[in-house]
């Protein structure tokens, strides 16, 4: 059994032949770069899902405590904030 399933794709003739010749420059088929293109905006909208979720969670108050607490050591030469 397959881990792949087809889907007829329709695309405006100028997409197409956009993707078909990037496609053979780079030497793979045309469903494999449709696949890739997927895949990586798949990756995309899940890596800012993620940031989004970590930013609604998280505690600004306990961060700006943090940057402001005393001690800790001075920023090396060239870290320092501009004035």
């Amino acid at each position: 059994m397959s881990n792949t399933s087809t889907y007829p794709l329709r695309l405006p003739r100028s997409v197409k032949a956009a993707v078909e010749k990037i496609a053979k420059e780079e030497g793979v088929s045309l469903n494999q770069f449709v696949a890739t293109a997927v895949a990586e905006k798949l990756a995309a909208m899940n890596t800012a899902n993620f940031f989004s979720d970590r930013k609604n969670r998280a505690d600004f108050e306990a961060f700006r405590r943090i940057l402001t607490r005393d001690g800790g050591q001075q920023p090396r030469e060239g870290d320092e904030l501009a004035p």
